[in-house]
């Protein structure tokens, strides 16, 4: 099969098509013939080296396809059938693919808007179970209008929190469509916040890692209330918990998203799409942080 690889750590021009033997699933795993895998910013690091260290390394976690192979004691999902959902290791950027964590795609999504759903509802969902957030709170998210952002917000208004998003001036109507009530990023944040919620948030989540980390800990009365996907070095010199997946992915979002979107409460746009040819393009595309929505690959 044809797969998405590096054997090297560098820009975009490193990645390459390669030949790889076909997969073959394992108990409780499917195979899936992938229609569209999703691209985020994980991939990008990995390939300039920023995280895993090993070579060469396969890419994409994430993908949606047609079921094409069944291992050992699965049950509820026969071949033919279209699902979405995450692979145990990487390598989802392929015309193959074995997932370990699945669902059917809700009926009123294309493969690619699938593919664009997993990392985001699962990055979100764990964050705001990290934070807590419960019906009735007050939620700040620093950086609402990316795929990630916009996830949490969704989600957490689906809880029955009120949500104050972060965005820039290009996309606060965008985030205000959501549900959120919009800000701007930059110099008196604070302020604009208080303006909408004189007393303060109950919580806050960064999103953006754009420097805020003190100024969300104040918003929100302390450091325990606050956690970021995207301020590691931030994370550790104020306090706040980092979310990373290691420490328990909330995986159980995948069987459940199926009946917010059918109910029209929560869209994830794709922002672009690329043929497997144009991942170097995509990377390019991603790593200016511009994207509003998910950048997905289409694969056959």
């Amino acid at each position: 099969m044809r797969a998405i690889r590096f054997s090297r750590f560098g820009g975009p021009e490193v990645l390459e098509i390669v030949e790889l033997p076909d997969p073959h699933p394992g108990p409780g795993r499917v195979r899936i013939t992938v229609r569209a895998a999703g691209v985020n910013p994980s991939d990008w690091k990995k390939r300039a080296g920023l995280m895993d260290q090993q070579l060469p390394q396969a890419m994409g976690y994430e993908a949606a396809g047609v079921v094409d192979e069944v291992g050992e004691g699965v049950t509820g999902v026969s071949v033919g059938d279209r699902v979405f959902g995450f692979a145990d290791e990487e390598g989802t950027q392929a015309e193959l693919a074995v997932l370990s964590h699945y669902a059917p795609i809700p009926s009123s999504l294309d493969f690619a808007g699938a593919a664009a759903l997993p990392a985001a509802i699962e990055t979100a969902t764990r964050a705001l179970d990290q934070l807590g957030v419960t019906d009735g709170v007050t939620l700040l998210v620093n950086g609402a209008s990316g795929s990630v952002g916009s996830a949490a917000v969704q989600l957490a208004l689906a809880r029955g929190a009120r949500v104050i998003g972060t965005a820039g001036l290009a996309n606060q109507e965008y985030v205000r469509s959501l549900g959120a009530e919009p800000v701007t990023y930059g110099e008196g944040l604070l302020d604009r916040v208080r303006a909408l919620a004189p007393g303060g948030v109950d919580l806050a989540l960064d999103v953006a890692g754009s420097g805020v980390l003190p100024e969300l800990i104040e918003i929100a009365g302390g450091a325990a209330h606050v956690v970021t996907i995207a301020d590691f070095a931030g994370a550790q010199e104020h306090g706040v918990r980092f979310s990373r997946g290691d420490s328990g992915r909330a995986l159980h979002v995948i069987g459940q998203i199926g009946d917010l979107i059918d109910s029209g409460r929560f869209v994830l746009p794709v922002a672009r799409t690329f043929p497997l040819t144009e991942i170097a393009e995509a990377h390019r595309l991603g790593e200016q942080g511009v994207v509003r929505g998910k950048l997905v690959l289409l694969v056959g």
